[in-house]
């Protein structure tokens, strides 16, 4: 019987915890649980309030210890990319004399070497990316198992993010009582999820996650994470009017945008889509309403977006792909026009997490299980004998409730008499 893989993965977002409880089975992803937790402790991707960080990890945790019947004690962490700098090293592992066949040993050593790398004190590795593999001049990206050299040549992109960053969303989970099995930048995670990198092979990709506080811009080309960049602006702008004119809280606003955006005067109608009451009086939305509030603010992201990719639309073959919570707004997919190259929408498909919203956490499985071919580690996010005795409490449940009905409907329809 093989051993259950389950994991959890952690994104502290800019104002909610997401924690997504997943396990691989034979070829499938099943989600287990997930669970969102608000906080209010982060501004502009840093951490103002660890204690009220800590303290929604906690919860977001003890939900799902409930719900599940096991604890969780490991998590895959998502990173926001600050400062992420880009290296490549290039290592040669000679192959003993004898059989000079690649081994994985071969690979772990070259990797370990690599990651020893330290280029500024201020940086902390984060992810190991791109590896190209060279073999009798031949280079390839899978892994030249069993193949016959004398030495074996490894490219492999290195990807540095911002230390105090890196070490004060650490510092808030392992607060809350996790270990952190890895970590990664959530604009790795996303191009794990949605296959970024096997699209870039002769053009480029721009990652746009635009999320309620600012949005990230990360370039991918040649199978590689070159750049990454935060505009102080997200679908948080958006919402101002609903504040400031109507009084309506940030959470309602968003329910409102995210379930009721047209985003073309021609076909928003005067059709009322809330109704609230306000110190004993009547208060309401229509349509026209909503997108006049939202309209001018949701254009000047899309010009900000090409100002700030222009250079790199006009150098090469160039598409966009947009995810992050903002596009749970319904509306947006028919202003994609207004982009200066292709673009579309990445929706994830994993049932049980059919959320833009979602996106960096399903990553960080896929992460997780890419390392898993080169460095064999184990570990799982609980402990596998909490698990078992959580299914055989729920197998228990089940006979039980058998026993009381399904049991004694059998004998009634099987009894003679």
């Amino acid at each position: 019987m093989k051993m259950k893989q389950i994991y959890a993965a952690l994104e502290i977002a800019d104002h909610e915890i997401r924690l997504v409880v997943g396990e691989f089975f034979e070829t499938r992803f099943n989600i287990l649980r997930v669970e969102r937790i608000k906080t209010d402790g982060i501004r502009n991707k840093e951490i103002v309030d660890e204690q009220n960080v800590t303290s929604a990890i906690m919860k977001a945790v003890s939900n799902l210890n409930t719900a599940l019947g096991y604890r969780i004690e490991r998590v895959l962490l998502a990173i926001p990319s600050v400062n992420v700098k880009r290296f490549n090293k290039r290592v040669s592992i000679k192959l003993e004399a004898g059989s000079k066949r690649v081994r994985l040993a071969h690979i772990q050593s070259g990797v370990n070497e690599a990651v020893t790398y330290e280029p500024d004190p201020d940086l902390v590795l984060v992810n190991v990316g791109c590896i190209k593999y060279i073999t009798n001049g031949i280079t390839s990206r899978k892994m030249p198992l069993d193949e016959i050299c004398d030495v074996l040549t490894m490219n492999i992109d290195l990807l540095y993010a911002d230390k105090t960053t890196v070490y004060s969303y650490a510092r808030c989970v392992e607060q809350a009582g996790l270990e952190i099995l890895d970590i990664c930048l959530d604009s790795y995670a996303i191009a794990e999820e949605a296959a970024i990198f096997e699209q870039t092979v002769d053009k480029y990709v721009v990652l746009v996650d635009l999320s309620r506080q600012n949005t990230t811009l990360s370039l991918f080309t040649h199978g590689r994470l070159v750049n990454c960049e935060i505009l102080e602006s997200g679908y948080g702008a958006w919402l101002q009017g609903f504040f400031e004119k109507y009084h309506l809280s940030e959470d309602v606003s968003y329910r409102l945008i995210q379930n009721n955006t047209i985003l073309l005067d021609k076909e928003a109608s005067d059709s009322v889509v809330y109704l609230w009451s306000e110190n004993g009086e009547q208060k309401k939305l229509s349509e026209q309403d909503v997108y006049k509030e939202i309209i001018h603010g949701v254009m000047d992201w899309f010009r900000m977006l090409n100002e700030a990719c222009e250079p790199i639309v006009e150098s090469g073959d160039v598409r966009y792909l947009l995810t992050g919570e903002g596009m749970e707004i319904q509306g947006i997919e028919k202003l994609l026009q207004e982009l200066n190259a292709s673009a579309q929408i990445y929706v994830p498909q994993t049932i049980g997490a059919r959320d833009c919203g979602l996106v960096t956490c399903l990553g960080l499985f896929y992460s997780w299980k890419a390392q898993m071919l080169i460095r064999k580690d184990e570990r799982i996010s609980c402990d596998l004998r909490d698990v078992d005795k959580s299914v055989k409490t729920i197998r228990k449940s089940i006979s039980d409730d058998e026993g009381s009905f399904t049991k004694k409907l059998k004998s009634m329809l099987l009894n003679d008499k």
